[in-house]
């Protein structure tokens, strides 16, 4: 190899070198630039916590009263929440037990103040009604609301007792008055007892003087004048009821009341009292038949087959007989008559 060659391949050897530190020089300080412009950026924002909102662990229907067991705490975006709802640590739960829903919640849905009214508050018990029900109150008292154990939401019958007097029979006697007490209303739902529509855990028992429960319009004139007829009485049914087997449980809550259809006289409580449909009447005496008429004098008999003997009621009245020589006066005096002859007719 020559020397020329050699010179040659030193010179490519150097320049390659040089190109390649300069190239590394170039990258690094490119690198550098990014990387200080980067540190001049500000940086990211830390996303807001969430907040605890107010929501519906249960579907909540139109005027359903709201219980504890219906709502939960559920976290929610800060950035996002509206300022109608209901978020943790301003007012605690308890506050909306006894609220009506004017609407209806989905499970998860958050609660708004203006879908629910307050107990106490304006249109409260109008919520509380179905549609087409109506609200009609009846009086209570130790013994015909069961010592204060029926709350609101509870399902009752309504029972009347009350005097009654057996209509005159055929031969116009009449009775006493005996005492009745009919079931007049069954599976009817309690809204409200005195003024209370809740029910809270380890309340005690309170006498109410009012229940107020939820009908349709003709049960309520039916309740109303009830109330003016005898007293009357609720009775608790329980929530297992084998009436209600056929029934829909998702129904449940939704049925209305019925008509009552049994009763009880007081004749089936005590044994010393007669049932007025068990008094007989006397039937009429049956016509005699037959018989002979005896005619002795003035005076007319009859006798039966049986032997008995009676006066005769179809004899005509026969007068007693005049003493000889006096004028019977329902005798007509007799009267002189004109001798009268018979002339043939002559034509005129």
């Amino acid at each position: 190899m020559t020397s020329k060659r050699i010179t040659f391949l030193l010179l490519a050897v150097l320049v390659a070198a040089a190109t390649a530190f300069l190239a590394r020089a170039w990258l690094e300080a490119e690198r550098a630039a990014i990387v200080a412009q980067a540190g001049v950026q500000r940086p990211a924002a830390a996303p807001k916590p969430a907040v605890q909102v107010l929501v519906a662990r249960t579907a909540i229907r139109t005027g359903q009263i709201i219980k504890p067991d219906d709502l939960r705490w559920q976290p929610w975006p800060q950035g996002a929440l509206p300022s109608s709802y209901i978020v943790e640590g301003k007012r605690p739960i308890s506050d909306f037990v006894g609220a009506v829903a004017r609407s209806s919640f989905h499970v998860g849905e958050p609660i708004v103040d203006v879908e629910i009214v307050m107990p106490g508050s304006r249109g409260f018990l109008a919520a509380v009604l179905r549609p087409g029900m109506r609200a009609v109150s009846v009086p209570a008292t130790a013994t015909s609301a069961v010592s204060g154990f029926i709350y609101a939401g509870d399902r009752v019958d309504v029972l009347m007792t009350h005097s009654v007097v057996p209509v005159a029979g055929s031969n116009g006697a009449q009775g006493g008055a005996h005492n009745v007490t009919e079931t007049i209303l069954r599976n009817a739902r309690v809204i409200a007892v005195d003024q209370r529509v809740d029910f809270t855990p380890g309340d005690k028992p309170d006498i109410a003087k009012t229940a107020t429960l939820e009908l349709t319009p003709k049960q309520s004139e039916i309740i109303t004048l009830a109330v003016k007829i005898g007293e009357l009485s609720l009775v608790l049914r329980s929530l297992q009821d084998p009436e209600d087997a056929d029934r829909d449980p998702s129904a449940a809550d939704d049925a209305s009341a019925e008509l009552g259809f049994s009763y009880t006289h007081d004749s089936q409580v005590s044994r010393v009292i007669k049932n007025p449909s068990d008094a007989t009447t006397p039937s009429p005496e049956a016509p005699r038949i037959g018989g002979v008429v005896l005619i002795r004098g003035g005076t007319r008999t009859k006798q039966d087959p049986d032997g008995s003997v009676s006066a005769d009621p179809t004899a005509p009245a026969v007068p007693p007989p005049a003493p000889n020589g006096a004028k019977d006066p329902a005798k007509p005096a007799p009267q002189a008559t004109a001798p009268t002859r018979n002339l043939s007719s002559v034509p005129q």
